[in-house]
């Protein structure tokens, strides 16, 4: 053979594959672009990641602060209102004007106050408010010149209520009265005053939508600290921090809001959720009502860490997003500040570098690329040719020799091994079933020792009275009527999806659903069988013909559970079949003996292509080492026959 193939293939010029190192170096100029690129990247995104931590949190610091002013000013104006001794241990209209005088000096000082009051045990209430909001100045009525307006509910000298609102122009100097009639209010009733009453210190009590202005604010107040049945409150306007949350983003896409202790928000950064915060709730309760906001549930569901950067999915997009308490401030304490930006807009700058060197790395790649298809022409050819030669051989197919001549001396190697790996596994495949082997590996089930459970159906199959036949024939008419036996049903077997496992003397072991997967398994199984039949019938007379014996042969079907894969030693694998699916089908085709039958297939089967396969049902038999009972049946006919009715007549006991 070897001298064949020297003569087929005469010497010819040949080049060391060095030659072909240019094409690596290409794909090493690729893999170093793409990791460059990818390490650029990477830092620029660290970078923006970090930028945006640093910022979130000089944000949220800022926040604190305002907050913190906010809550100082306005805490320390109630504090001084509750301290003085006189003016306000005694409810209006004693001591008006001192007590004018004091809450008057506290709200031009404080802007961000809404107003300030007192409320009293007896339900008698005092109040200043700041005319410079256009609410107050409609709700009031107030004429023109009036800076500031004190409400008074007051009680007359029979303890009737008596509500009047007096205007004072810029310089302190009261110039309108008006009354008005009585609403039932009773400070006693509102939040803020049952949240300080006989307490020793400032309390916050909201949010709250402010009843008269509609702003988002707050309530500080505090009880007297000569009666702790007076309470003092001041209400804080919020809208310099909704402003400050709208105003300081760090994308376009970018969102702050500040959650309560349940997750609910209560202040946004956009107007329009803002606005249906504020909408969501009953007039003068707490903005506190929940909103189907995707960003604001998945925070709420899942907060993350406090204080550390984390990223959340909303939908097709991700979130960089730094949640911190906030602890400091009087005003909105234990609720939570929440930053959070589009990781996207984050990573525009990145993004666009990102393009950028892949620009300029595209194209020194392709100017490498372009250098290298000339050389890779060279050795393309004879590769897709050894390719071709090599599927063939997957395929089993050994008519084609292998003729690829190359310059390159690996390649020319290569084609003179594989003529010779070609004869050694043509070889081989006479040993072993080709059609396992090549189904094996379609399945991808051949790798080495290993075993599963799996749903088959096993076909077993003998010859009656075989010992008499080989012992009255010479052992080479034996072989040579085995032969073309065999080939009936390898051709049988392989026609109708099944595989062939082994031959055992004169048996055949057959399965189908494995190694490839047949959903028909049990109708191929017995149309198969069937077919045998059929072919043995013209093969028996021939064999009468020449004055050799028939062949009567018995089949059993069984559809179940077994274990399937290669067993066997490290240097010699057999894949097959075992458990207790195998063995039935082994025991049906001996029981055809004890009911005068050719082919027996169990109810397991029956069940799986009653449809399309005519069956005879023989009722139930012990098949032998099994406990338990089986449903047999004869296989008659393929197409779908009503089933034939049992002849008990030619029913019997299995062994």
């Amino acid at each position: 053979m070897r001298g064949s193939d020297e003569n087929r293939h005469p010497a010819i010029w040949t080049h060391s594959l060095r030659s072909l190192f240019a094409l690596v170096m290409v794909a090493m100029l690729i893999v170093v672009s793409a990791t460059l690129v990818g390490l650029d990247y990477r830092r620029s995104r660290d970078a923006a990641i970090e930028d945006a931590e640093t910022n979130m949190r000089a944000f949220v610091g800022r926040l604190v602060d305002r907050l913190g002013v906010l809550s100082g000013d306005t805490s320390a104006l109630v504090s001084l209102v509750a301290s003085v001794a006189n003016s306000f241990l005694v409810p209006p209209p004693e001591r008006l004007n001192d007590k004018i005088a004091i809450m008057r000096e506290g709200i031009m000082r404080s802007p961000h106050i809404d107003g300030i009051y007192v409320g009293y045990p007896d339900g008698t209430f005092f109040q200043v408010v700041d005319l410079a909001m256009p609410a107050w100045r409609m709700a009031l009525d107030a004429p023109r010149g009036a800076t500031l307006a004190v409400r008074s509910m007051e009680k007359d000298a029979e303890g009737k209520p008596v509500n009047r609102v007096l205007f004072l122009d810029a310089a302190g100097i009261q110039f309108a009265e008006r009354r008005s009639t009585p609403t039932g209010f009773d400070p006693q009733t509102r939040p803020w005053y049952q949240a300080a009453v006989d307490g020793k210190v400032p309390v916050p009590t909201g949010p709250y939508e402010m009843a008269t202005t509609g702003k988002l604010g707050m309530t500080i107040s505090q009880a007297h600290h000569g009666n702790g049945k007076i309470v003092i409150g001041a209400d804080v306007v919020l809208d310099t921090i909704t402003d400050f949350l709208s105003r300081e983003r760090l994308t376009d896409g970018s969102v702050s809001f500040i959650l309560d202790a349940v997750g609910r928000p209560i202040i946004h950064s956009d107007p329009a959720m803002m606005r249906r915060i504020m909408a969501a709730k009953q007039k003068y309760d707490p903005v506190t009502a929940p909103q189907n906001d995707p960003l604001i549930e998945s925070i709420r569901l899942n907060p993350p860490p406090p204080g550390k950067a984390s990223f959340v999915d909303v939908g097709d997009r991700t979130y960089l997003v730094v949640v911190t308490p906030l602890a400091s401030a009087l005003l909105l304490s234990g609720h939570r500040v929440v930053v959070a930006a589009p990781l996207d807009e984050l990573m525009a700058t990145a993004n666009t570098a990102l393009l950028q060197g892949l620009a300029v790395s595209g194209a020194v790649v392709v100017l490498a690329v372009l250098s290298a298809l000339v050389l890779a022409h060279l050795i393309t050819k004879s590769l897709h040719q050894l390719t071709a030669s090599a599927n063939r051989l997957q395929d089993l197919d050994f008519t084609t020799p292998i003729d690829v001549p190359s310059h390159v001396t690996e390649i020319s190697t290569l084609n003179g091994a594989m003529n010779k790996a070609r004869d050694a596994i043509f070889t081989f495949a006479l040993y072993v079933p080709k059609e396992l082997v090549r189904r094996g590996i379609e399945s991808g089930q051949f790798g080495g020792r290993a075993a599963w459970r799996q749903e088959v159906t096993a076909l077993f199959t003998d010859i009656y009275d075989f010992t008499t036949i080989s012992e009255r024939h010479a052992p080479e008419e034996v072989v040579a009527m085995l032969s073309e036996y065999f080939d009936i049903f390898s051709e049988t077997v392989h026609a109708h999806n099944g595989t062939i496992i082994q031959f055992l003397g004169d048996s055949v072991f057959a399965m189908w659903n494995a190694p490839i997967a047949d959903e028909r398994h049990a109708e191929h199984a017995c149309r198969c069988a069937l077919a045998v039949e059929e072919r043995l019938q013209a093969f028996n007379e021939k064999q009468k013909a020449k004055g050799l014996p028939e062949f009567r042969t018995r089949f059993g079907i069984h559809t179940g559970t077994a274990v399937v894969g290669s067993v066997g030693a490290k240097e010699r694998l057999q894949y097959t079949a075992m458990g207790d699916t195998v063995n039935v089908a082994s025991r049906l085709e001996g029981m055809n003996k004890n009911y005068g039958t050719t082919i027996m297939a169990s109810g397991a089967v029956v069940a799986q292509c009653r449809d399309v396969i005519t069956f005879r049902p023989l009722g139930s038999a012990q098949a032998k080492g099994r406990a338990t009972a089986l449903d047999i049946y004869e296989v008659l006919a393929a197409g779908p026959v009503a089933e034939v009715k049992m002849d008990e007549a030619q029913t019997g006991t299995a062994a």
